[in-house]
């Protein structure tokens, strides 16, 4: 079984910096990050493989956001950068058990966490 609990949302204004952090208990091949906004579709942010930590990132965020992992690989961050008020939304962090088809799709992952908030005023 795998846990996920997220932490370190919160509001910040335009251009300024979060991290997101997620404790993760259980063996994962993949972790990663989701989010969703009011109103719209849920987006993949990253993915990191847990073994090699192999980062990959949705084109939105590539370049400002970067996903990493302690060395005990117990806890997965999100160290996000100039924030833009579309960056605004619930983001989830995520887990599966195998290698996931492609990264970027939610039905991949069997575990999320309950999700932290983040809003990016103008």
């Amino acid at each position: 079984q795998v846990q996920l609990v997220e932490s370190g949302g919160g509001s910040v204004q335009t251009r300024g910096s979060l991290r997101l952090s997620c404790a993760v208990s259980g063996y994962t091949y993949v972790r990663g990050w989701f989010r969703q906004a009011p109103e719209k579709e849920r987006e993949w942010v990253a993915s990191i493989t847990t073994a090699f930590g192999t980062p990959y990132y949705a084109d939105s965020v590539k370049g400002r956001f970067t996903i990493s992992q302690d060395n005990a690989k117990t806890t997965l961050y999100l160290q996000m950068n100039s924030l833009r008020p579309e960056d605004t939304a619930m983001y989830y962090c995520v887990a599966t058990r195998r290698a996931p088809r492609t990264v970027d799709t939610a039905s991949e992952y069997d575990y999320w966490g309950q999700g932290t908030q983040v809003t990016v005023s103008s």
